[in-house]
């Protein structure tokens, strides 16, 4: 199954680069890519079987991640949030089954902000405004974080993820910027929507899910899974620089020189250097991803150290991947800041990647806070491990 995941998302790759121009100037992945990673069932290689999902391990989440960022690293990120969306909340809610029975349907969501639920006969009054919700543009659903209200005044208890349709929310054009400009990560609006009760479910990052509920998958801890998925938008836009580096220092004869780029000992030593930072951090990376998933399958519970590990894989990896993009970048001279050369892109996209706050380079620091003995500070190892 997993290699046939792999192969599925490979076989997409012709499409999603084809498509990869029109997503970078119209800021939004184009539909015909998202139906076709619908169609593949990409969205659902981390949701439970009871949903047609395939409850994949976490390295095949990232290998399927990691070959469609290879083609585009704006499209590779849309998949991993709705991979992400799909596996979090597909277990959930009361109506699971009902809502998740078509297989096309699409879903985006936010963490990064908190709107708020009135409480009504029913159910709650949604409202809020929530960012980067990438993916928006082609999704039929919209999961945001809401604090539950009574009267105006706050009601005790854990936050909500709450569930609109596409008809019930706004897209805010906010997404003007330089890196992953096509995944289309622009904010959602909602406005006193009304939402029922088993449309919601409250979000308890530290809670044991219920034996059966989602598998071996849905006993990771949130904080790893939403680590682990960003790795493989950095894997496949690092490989797809080296490759394309390969590609012009192959062809290009740089100015007052009389031989290939290929030929000079910076090229050599800069597709070596990202060579070794990018396969090595990927080894780390599924090493510990396969320890955590033999632990996960065992029903057992994932230690402390275990988790600093991952998260110490997963920030590092991606630092690497920025680093060998960064390598090629620079042996590639001028060529790299042509807009119709490969590595102007990869160069932006795979920075945004870095600086998101699940794999950001300080999140290190806690690791090996939690490796000599010590509490971690933070809210990947702490809260969310």
């Amino acid at each position: 199954m997993s290699d046939d995941l792999v192969a599925r998302a490979r076989s997409l790759q012709a499409l999603v680069r084809n498509a990869a121009d029109e997503a970078e100037r119209e800021r939004r992945l184009p539909a015909r890519v998202a139906e076709a990673m619908a169609r593949e069932g990409l969205y659902r290689v981390a949701a439970p079987r009871a949903i047609h999902g395939a409850e994949a391990d976490p390295a095949t989440q990232i290998r399927v991640i990691e070959a469609i960022a290879e083609a585009d690293g704006a499209a590779g990120w849309n998949l991993m949030i709705g991979i992400e969306t799909l596996g979090l909340l597909a277990s959930g809610f009361a109506r699971s089954a009902e809502l998740f029975a078509d297989p096309m349907l699409v879903f985006c969501s936010s963490s990064a902000a908190v709107g708020r639920a009135e409480r009504c006969e029913g159910g709650y009054r949604m409202s809020g405004q929530w960012p980067f919700v990438s993916g928006c543009h082609n999704s039929h659903f919209f999961a945001g974080i809401v604090a539950v209200e009574e009267n105006g005044s706050p009601v005790p208890g854990p936050p909500r993820y709450a569930l609109v349709a596409r008809d019930e929310f706004e897209i805010v054009d906010t997404w003007r910027v330089a890196g992953l400009r096509g995944s289309g990560s622009h904010d959602v609006r909602v406005d006193g929507v009304f939402v029922r009760e088993d449309d919601t479910f409250p979000l308890v990052p530290g809670a044991r899910p219920a034996a059966g509920a989602g598998g071996a998958v849905a006993r990771i801890p949130l904080g790893a899974r939403l680590a682990y998925n960003k790795v493989g938008v950095a894997l496949g836009i690092a490989r797809a620089a080296i490759d394309a580096f390969v590609d012009l220092a192959t062809g290009k004869v740089p100015w007052f020189t009389s031989t290939a780029l290929r030929e000079r000992p910076d090229a050599q030593a800069a597709v070596a250097r990202a060579e070794a930072r990018l396969r090595g951090s990927r080894a780390f990376v599924f090493e510990r991803v396969e320890a955590l998933w033999e632990t996960a399958k065992a029903g057992g519970e994932v230690q402390r150290r275990d988790r600093a590990l991952l998260q110490l894989a997963c920030s590092d990896a991606v630092r690497g991947c920025a680093e060998a993009v960064e390598a090629v970048v620079e042996a590639a001279g001028t060529s790299a800041n042509r807009l119709d050369c490969p590595l102007e892109r990869l160069a932006r996209d795979v920075r945004v990647v870095r600086q998101h706050a699940t794999v950001a380079p300080h999140h290190a620091l806690d690791a090996g806070r939690v490796l000599l003995g010590l509490d971690p500070e933070g809210l990947m190892l702490g809260t969310l491990g």
